[in-house]
């Protein structure tokens, strides 16, 4: 530790965690966009709330730029620490504090994977429903502070539903506690509803209360093959109408394909062009006959081709890893990811005209597309070759993310569904919020960290 800056942090916060080597200022450093060189000034690992006080209290005395960072499972950029931040990592605050039984919730500190809150929740009888592949890699924390997803989306929302109460540390060092696991709570401005997806730049989630729930009934995975993309939406009414969906996802033949590359079992004997895999409750015999109703309606209308579902356990994790697992079988090809959405109603229209604008614009790259079609999000994910410089790439995926946002404003989408806006759709902001809007989230930031020093450069400039 060279930098003198530090021995000050030391002296301010006696027995605090540092690291400075190399390797982990470039493994805490970036998230898994892997677009910026990391070079964060060090790497602070607190074990207490107080320890972050002590932190942020030193970094404002001092100017210097914090980055709250998670698991960093990411892919917006926005845990990037590339220009001599400080990186703050919850990862040794990652314990459960409190369960009650009454409220039903959870108390967690922000640095406990997702995977460890479920496993937590369900030794109470009961489940956290938040859930999405990166579950072992990333952290509540994180989740929060994007609002993060996932698959199950359509039956049970985003995390901002199941939020009871936040302990959050200001860049000012205040140990603030919002709603407190209330149920009712009119008493003025909900800043844990703001500080949820606000991506670490308005405060640092330390403490979460977490909701739970019921575990849901018995559940089948389907996985039906597709013989094209227009037919995607008629399957999911039919399969909405008659039965309560857990889950409904959608992946391509490239997508599979590197699926399958990277290890996992073929579904059917023949390739189909698009997939769908599908979990619904199936409890009983009348739910499994309208699943079985709803799968030959389908088929005799021509939308599917082929299906299976799951007769175990076993068997419906080998279904699902074929959606959960393109995310890693891709990451070698270092793609470039668009995560937009636009509501259910307009999904056929924009599925159209983006298909349509893909296909002229990536005539030459491997285009990966996959998405939570229950919810209306759509991922696409485009493959850099490798003759192919990343400068190049980019500047391609970039002039076509400009007109994929032009579609979205038009249809009154998101360009940043559930990974947040961070670096990487900062350019593309005003496509999903208006000026109005962008001028009051500056000030809103400017009240909670008026030196600019948290997360700084995420979202938007000041």
């Amino acid at each position: 530790m060279t930098d003198p800056r530090l021995d000050s942090l030391l002296h301010d916060c006696p027995g605090l965690r540092l690291k400075t080597d190399p390797a982990d200022l470039e493994h805490y450093g970036r998230d898994w966009t892997r677009r910026w060189t990391p070079a964060p000034l060090a790497i602070a690992l607190p074990g207490t709330v107080e320890e972050v006080q002590a932190i942020l209290r030193w970094a404002s005395a001092r100017n210097v730029a914090v980055v709250p960072s998670g698991g960093r499972t990411g892919l917006s950029g926005g845990a990037v620490a590339a220009h001599g931040e400080l990186v703050l990592s919850l990862e040794r605050m990652n314990k459960p504090l409190a369960f009650d039984a009454v409220d039903r919730t959870l108390t967690v500190q922000a640095g406990m994977p997702l995977e460890a809150v479920h496993n937590t929740a369900l030794e109470h009888g009961l489940i956290y429903p938040v859930d999405f592949a990166a579950r072992g890699s990333c952290s509540i924390g994180g989740n929060i502070a994007t609002n993060a997803g996932g698959i199950r989306v359509i039956r049970y929302g985003n995390t901002r539903e199941w939020i009871a109460g936040l302990t959050v540390v200001t860049m000012a060092g205040e140990r603030v506690e919002l709603n407190k696991g209330l149920i009712k709570n009119s008493s003025g401005y909900d800043f844990r509803q703001l500080l949820i997806g606000s991506e670490g730049t308005l405060g640092v989630i330390v403490e979460a209360t977490l909701k739970l729930t019921d575990p849901p009934p018995a559940s089948n995975v389907m996985l039906l093959a597709l013989p094209s993309f227009e037919v995607l939406m008629q399957v999911f009414a039919a399969f909405r109408e008659r039965l309560q969906l857990q889950a409904f996802e959608f992946f391509t033949d490239r997508a599979l394909e590197h699926v399958l590359a990277h290890g996992a079992q073929a579904p059917f004997d023949e390739v189909h062009p698009y997939y769908v895999v599908t979990e619904f409750a199936a409890g009983d015999e009348a739910q499994e006959a309208a699943a079985m109703a709803a799968f030959e309606d389908c088929m005799t209308h021509g939308w599917v081709s082929d299906g299976v579902v799951s007769q175990s356990d076993a068997q419906a994790a080998q279904l699902w890893r074929l959606r959960e697992g393109i995310t890693e079988a891709v990451a070698r090809y270092k793609p470039y990811k668009n995560d937009v959405s636009v509501r259910i109603s307009a999904m056929p229209a924009f599925l159209a005209e983006t298909q349509a604008l893909i296909g002229q614009a990536y005539p030459q790259f491997d285009v990966v597309w996959f998405g939570h079609i229950g919810d209306g999000n759509l991922h696409i994910n485009v493959l850099k070759p490798d003759d192919t410089a990343d400068a190049e790439f980019l500047t391609q995926c970039e002039h076509v993310t400009k007109l994929l946002a032009g579609v979205l404003s038009r249809f009154n989408g998101s360009i940043s569904a559930e990974h947040g806006i961070g670096l990487v759709k900062k350019g593309y902001l005003d496509s999903t919020r208006s000026a109005p809007e962008i001028a009051l989230m500056k000030a809103v930031k400017r009240a909670f960290d008026p030196q600019a020093l948290l997360n700084p450069g995420k979202v938007f400039d000041l």
